[in-house]
């Protein structure tokens, strides 16, 4: 399993509605870029939203993930920006 399957499976294992695209910033998948969305973040402020993401992924920035790039959404939302 490579790193982007990695972040993506242990964000969907958190949050089971969770909509997630990681891609590899730099071609060496340790610098991610990660969109997510989910209903977990209704209501809640963007740092919020980061840190629920920031506390799931802690083990895997302390390995082979060196920098990650979010951007966090409802689901609303996502559907909207994909219609």
């Amino acid at each position: 399993m490579n790193n982007l399957e990695l972040v993506a499976n242990l964000i969907k294992t958190q949050l089971t509605d969770a909509k997630v695209e990681v891609s590899d910033m730099t071609g060496t998948e340790d610098h991610l870029e990660i969109t997510i969305a989910s209903d977990a973040f209704k209501g809640k402020m963007l740092l919020q939203q980061h840190r629920m993401i920031m506390d799931i992924l802690t083990e895997a920035l302390a390995g082979p993930v060196h920098a990650v790039k979010l951007k966090t959404m409802t689901l609303d939302k996502y559907t909207g920006e994909q219609a």
